[in-house]
C-alpha cells in the first residue's frame, strides 16, 4: 500500500475533479505491476495496473490488488473499475479507504464481495484519506482545495519589520513553490504584499509552458490604477481584486475594470465582521466562475490568519529557513489574533516532512 500511495501522489494536481489513486498488483510478496490515475478522463489506477500486468505477461488471477481508494462501481468518463477487476479474475483486493462520496461509499467493495472477491479495507487508511483530502473538499463544499504556503525563519517570521522578505527560503524551496503554481488555478496574496513586492504571481520554471494561475489580491482598499503594477501591465485579464462591496462600486474599481482586471466585492465574514472579508465567498466564486480546483495563498500574516480563522486552510506548506531574525516586531507567519490561552492554538498534524537543500519542509493538515 505504501507503493500505491507513492504512485497516487504522482497524479496530484492533474486528476481534478477526480481523486488521485494508485494501485499495485502483488504476487508472492512482490509488486509485479502498478499504475496510477494520471489525469481526468484517463484510465483509473486499477485499469493502469492491469494493463501493466498484461504488458509483462503477469496473470492477475494469481495476484492481490492493492488500491488506495475503493474501486468505482459506476459509469463515468470511464467504465467502472469493479468490472475490469472481475473480468481480469483478481481474487483479492486490499483497499486503503472507502469512497467518501455518500452516494457510492462502500458500493465498489460490496459489489466485489458479492461476486466472490476477497476484500480487505482500511489498510494505511489515514494516509490514503490524506491523498483524497482535495476530492473530499470538492464533494462537500463549493470551493477549491485551499493550500497556504509560508516561507519562515526559525522564529516564525516571514519578513522584517519593514516588510523585507527576499529571500528567506533558498532556491530549491522557491522552485518547489513555482512547481505548486503549475497546478493551482489561483495564487492569492494580501494587499500589503501586492504593494510591497509588485509581484507577477506566475510560474517561472524555465521548462513550464502551460497556463498561468489567476492572480488574486485581497485588500479592503483598492490600489491606484495609475501606479506601476506588473500584474496590471502584463496580465490584467488574469488579475482579480477581492475587496468590500462598497469599494467594488467605487471609481477605482471601474478604472481597474477598464484596464481588464476583475473586482469582486465580498461580504464581511459573518463569524467576526472585524476580521475582514468573507474569503470563503471569494473561493467559491473562483471555483464556480473560473473553474479553480486548487488555490494557493502565499501571504502575508494577516491574510494567513484570516484564512485559518475562517476554516479555509486545507493544507499548510511551510519552508523554514535555518535563520533567526530575533525581532519581536518582525512580521509573523500568522497575525491578527488576541489569544491568552494555549488551548486556543490552531493545531496541525504533519503528513510529509523533508528538506529542500537546507530549508526544512513541512506539509501539514488541520488536526481533526
Amino acid at each position: 500500500m505504501d507503493q500505491a500511495i507513492r504512485l497516487a501522489a504522482k497524479g496530484r494536481g492533474r486528476t481534478a475533479p477526480n481523486p488521485c489513486v494508485g494501485a499495485v498488483l502483488v504476487q508472492g510478496g512482490n509488486v509485479v505491476a502498478e499504475g496510477y490515475h494520471t489525469a481526468c478522463g484517463q484510465p483509473h489506477a486499477e485499469v493502469e495496473a492491469l494493463r501493466d500486468a498484461a504488458s509483462k505477461g503477469i496473470d492477475p488471477r494469481q495476484c492481490t490488488l492493492y488500491v488506495t481508494l475503493e474501486p468505482c462501481n459506476h459509469q463515468g468518463k470511464t467504465p467502472p473499475c469493479t468490472k475490469a477487476i472481475l473480468e481480469a479474475g483478481v481474487p483479492e483486493v486490499v483497499i486503503g479507504c472507502n469512497d467518501p462520496n455518500p452516494s457510492v461509499a462502500g458500493g465498489g467493495a460490496e459489489y466485489l464481495q458479492r461476486r466472490g472477491v476477497k476484500v480487505r479495507t482500511g489498510v494505511q487508511e489515514q494516509q490514503c484519506r490524506d491523498l483524497i483530502a482535495d476530492f473530499l473538499i470538492w464533494q462537500t463544499t463549493g470551493r477549491p482545495y485551499s493550500i497556504l504556503k509560508l516561507a519562515t525563519t526559525l522564529d516564525g517570521k516571514i519578513a522584517t519589520r519593514d516588510g523585507q522578505a527576499a529571500w528567506i527560503s533558498g532556491e530549491a524551496s522557491r522552485r518547489e513553490v513555482h512547481a505548486l503554481r503549475t497546478w493551482c488555478g489561483a495564487v492569492i496574496v494580501g494587499g500589503g504584499t501586492y504593494r510591497a513586492d509588485n509581484p507577477l504571481l506566475t510560474c517561472r520554471l524555465p521548462e513550464y509552458d502551460g497556463p498561468q494561475p489567476l492572480a488574486v489580491i485581497v485588500s479592503r482598499t483598492l490600489p491606484d490604477p495609475a501606479q506601476e503594477s506588473n500584474l496590471l501591465s502584463s496580465r490584467p485579464g488574469q488579475t482579480i481584486f477581492w475587496t468590500t462591496v462598497a469599494e467594488s462600486q467605487s471609481l477605482r474599481a471601474a478604472r481597474l475594470a477598464d484596464l481588464g482586471a476583475s473586482v469582486w466585492g465580498l461580504c464581511a465574514w459573518a463569524g467576526n465582521q472585524e476580521n475582514g472579508l468573507d474569503l470563503g465567498e471569494g473561493l467559491e466564486l473562483l471555483r464556480r466562475d473560473r473553474g479553480c480546483h486548487y488555490s494557493l495563498t502565499e501571504g502575508g500574516g494577516h491574510l494567513a490568519g484570516s484564512m485559518q480563522q475562517q476554516g479555509l486552510v486545507d493544507e499548510l506548506r511551510i519552508f523554514q529557513a535555518m535563520k533567526v531574525l530575533g525581532d519581536e516586531h518582525a512580521r509573523s507567519a500568522f497575525a491578527g489574533r488576541h489569544v491568552l490561552s494555549m488551548q486556543d492554538c490552531w493545531n496541525f498534524r504533519a503528513v510529509e516532512q523533508g528538506f529542500f537543500e537546507t530549508d526544512l519542509y513541512l506539509r501539514l493538515r488541520p488536526k481533526e
